[in-house]
């Protein structure tokens, strides 16, 4: 089981590193782990994160990993005060047969979160568009 810790990853200009700083470690199962990004934004509210929970299905022979990664707009209106005016939202979920072998566990995630990280997918992100 891993321990909980800050999460360091790149910004848009893949050169900056930005810190995911570790705020609440995970319960246990459904208790979700919570990550923030306390330098973006004037108050908490402000602050993009990430959140990670886990838990078995019914019998036990799926493990499900539940994310979601959340980046607020911000605006200052006339009278100085700063709200959120659009939030951006990933999400998703992992469902891991506990009889797969970790091999092909580990093979599964690393491919899929590696082609998520691909360009081509991040740039139809971006445009909002899928590749035609």
């Amino acid at each position: 089981m891993a321990a909980m810790a800050d999460i360091t990853v790149k910004k848009a200009d893949e050169t900056t590193n930005i810190v995911y700083t570790a705020k609440v470690a995970s319960a246990g199962d459904r208790t979700p782990a919570i990550w923030k990004s306390t330098t973006v934004g004037t108050a908490p509210a402000h602050n993009p994160g990430l959140t990670l929970a886990t838990k078995s299905n019914g019998d036990g022979k799926v493990r499900r990993a539940e994310f979601a990664f959340y980046y607020p707009q911000t605006a200052v209106a006339s009278d100085g005060s700063v709200s959120v005016v659009n939030v951006a939202l990933c999400s998703g979920s992992w469902a891991i047969p506990q009889g797969m072998p970790q091999t092909d566990i580990n093979e599964a995630v690393a491919q899929c979160n590696n082609l998520l990280a691909s360009t081509l997918v991040k740039t139809s992100v971006k445009d909002g568009y899928a590749p035609t």
